[in-house]
Parts: C-alpha cells; sequence; structure tokens
C-alpha cells in the first residue's frame, strides 16, 4: 500500500533494522545504557546546545519541555493551531497545570509577535505568569525562516520568557531552507525533535537544550512514565536517522511537488499548497463531479488502488516521506484521476 496519511507510517530500512539488531545497550535509568548516551551527545552537538534527553514520543518530548520551564499556574504563549495546543491533548494543562495562551499564526507558519506582545501578562497576583513562548517549525510544512525565529527571540528577551521549538519536522525545514540545524536551534533554550517522521526510525524523539533545562526535563519525564531500560536499540536506530537520512527529506520534498503537479492536472481538484513533504488538496468539486458520493467513498476507492489518504470533505493532507517513490506519486495521481472518472 501507498501510504500519504503522515511521515508517521514510514517503516526502518535494512541498514537501520541492522543498526538496532547489533546495539549495545544498558539500562538507561541508571544512565548505563551506551547507546543512548552516545545519541544523546551525539544530538547535543549536532545542534549546538549543552545536553539532550531521548523519550518515546514527541508529545512527551514537548510537555517534558513545558514543564522544565514553566511551574504550576504559568503561563505559555502558543499558536492557535500548533501542535502542543491543538494536538497533544492538552497535557500542559492537564499534567503540568499550565495555561496555554493562543495567539495568531500567520501564514507563514510563524507566531503573530505582535499578538504575542499584547497578551504578555503584568506581573500582578490576578494573572497567571508568562513563562514561555513556543513555536513549531516546520507547521502544515511551513518552513519558518530564521529572521523570523530570531525575531521571535528578540521578544521573548524583552518580556523575559523562556523560548521552545516544536521541532518535530524540523530536519525538513533545515533541506527547504538550505542551512544547518544548529542555525535555526540557536535562538532556543529548548528543542523538541521527532525520529520517527521523516527521518525514519520506528520510534523516538529528543528533547535538546541548556543543560538546566534538561535536567530538569529528565525528573519529567520519569514521573510521565518516560524511563528507558534496554532503549539502545531504539536510539541506535535515531542515530542511524540523524546520520543517514536527513539529506534524503529532499526527494520528499521533490515528491510532494510532483504529486501537485499531478494532482493539478486533474479537473475539479483544487492543490492549495505544497509545503515541503506536504500537499493540501481540496477534492469536493472533482468528487461533486463523479459518481462518488463522498470523500469517504473517494478514500475507500483509492484503497482498491492500493492507496490509503486520509480523505476529507474539504482539505486533504498528503504526506510524501521515505516510504514513496516517484513511481509511487505517478501510481497516486493515476489512481485519483480513475476514482474521479470512473
Amino acid at each position: 500500500m501507498i501510504d500519504l496519511r503522515s511521515d508517521t507510517v514510514s517503516q526502518p530500512t535494512d541498514a537501520m533494522r541492522e543498526a538496532i539488531a547489533t546495539a549495545a545497550v544498558g539500562d538507561d535509568v541508571y544512565g548505563d545504557d551506551p547507546t543512548v548516551n552516545e545519541l544523546e551527545a551525539f544530538a547535543a552537538d549536532l545542534l549546538g546546545k549543552d545536553a539532550a534527553m531521548f523519550v518515546p514520543t514527541g508529545t512527551q518530548s514537548n510537555l517534558c519541555g513545558l514543564m522544565a520551564h514553566c511551574q504550576r499556574g504559568d503561563e505559555y504563549i502558543v499558536g492557535d493551531h500548533a501542535h502542543t495546543y491543538s494536538y497533544e491533548a492538552g497535557g500542559a494543562a492537564v499534567l503540568g497545570s499550565i495555561q496555554p495562551q493562543p495567539v495568531r499564526m500567520l501564514d507563514s507558519g510563524m507566531i503573530d509577535l505582535d499578538h504575542v506582545r499584547s497578551v504578555v501578562k503584568a506581573n500582578d497576583h490576578h494573572f497567571a505568569r508568562s513563562r514561555l513562548l513556543c513555536v513549531e517549525n516546520t507547521t502544515d510544512g511551513k518552513a519558518i525562516p530564521l529572521v523570523q525565529l530570531e525575531a521571535g527571540a528578540a521578544v521573548a528577551d524583552e518580556y523575559n520568557l523562556a523560548y521552545h521549538l516544536d521541532g518535530a519536522r524540523l530536519f525538513n525545514a533545515v533541506v527547504e531552507l538550505d542551512t544547518t540545524v544548529a542555525t535555526l536551534a540557536a535562538p532556543f533554550n529548548s528543542i523538541s525533535i521527532c525520529l520517527s517522521k521523516g527521518l525514519g526510525a520506528p520510534v523516538g524523539s529528543i528533547l535538546v537544550g541548556d543543560e538546566a533545562v534538561v535536567a530538569e526535563a529528565r525528573k519529567w519525564r520519569k514521573m510521565l512514565g518516560g524511563g528507558w531500560r534496554q532503549a539502545g536499540l531504539l536510539a541506535a536506530a535515531g542515530r542511524f536517522a540523524l546520520e543517514n537520512n536527513v539529506d534524503r527529506l529532499a526527494d520528499d520534498h521533490v515528491n510532494a511537488q510532483r504529486l501537485a503537479d499531478g494532482l493539478a492536472e486533474i479537473d475539479g481538484v483544487d492543490v492549495q499548497a505544497r509545503n515541503t513533504n506536504m500537499v493540501f488538496a481540496n477534492f469536493s468539486a472533482a468528487i461533486a463531479a463523479s459518481p462518488l458520493a463522498s470523500a469517504a467513498a473517494f478514500g475507500e476507492a483509492m484503497k482498491d488502488h492500493s492507496v490509503i489518504m486520509s480523505a476529507q470533505e474539504s482539505t486533504t493532507r498528503l504526506v510524501t516521506h521515505i516510504g514513496i517513490a516517484e513511481n509511487d506519486v505517478d501510481t497516486v495521481v493515476a489512481a485519483v484521476r480513475s476514482c474521479l472518472a470512473s
């Protein structure tokens, strides 16, 4: 099956599986797993930061970062449709007692810094204390350039806020902007990177940042059930991903453009955006003109052509990844054309 639902469906390659099988392991709760220790040191050096912490998921990585920066009753300022605010089950509020203050997000994916300035709380006991500014890069596949990230850092400094990056797909931004990950990470006190999306590892994320922040985050990782034992098996996959699968993200971006171009040639298909490895398309007009009754029926019809997608009545997101080749893109376009014409 050609699965376009997300880059989280990517599978480890044979070479990555070999790295997993041969990894040296120990008990990471005791700090004894050499492969985890090597991964954390490698990631910290790669991003130009003091320390790093390997965790099971991106949600846990972000939550540990937020809880390391904020105390109960504090506030973090975040984009109004950012992942940490909208798609992480309210963990900051429920588990951290941290109040989210959503702000507008711009077309670029960056948060509206003028809006940020207007919501930072005064030093008054009536208010939650504004402690942290949170940005996501990429967001909806949009790569936010360094100048905008640095502008956010200036606002954070102006109001004495810490600065956190949800960088689940940060390496897509690195490739798209033709820069280094250390450059995009430089303005931030903490950064969460995901290994199990475009980088192709089976599981895992890393929180990278200042020594004190990561040390505090380790306490929260343990409390949240994230203490690893022989985690070197998974860390080996993460190290392989960082060393071998970053540059190839450019292939995903090329395939996304190829997919967008192909879909745009089909009557009734409105390709709204192509951002790094994500294509956003509206199939509603084409579905209405076809024998298909709904987006759900369209999605089922595509399965008959060995294509899985999260077809929506409005905008559908299609994501290219390590498991999608150029010929797969052509197969998808042909399948869409066939389903909408049949």
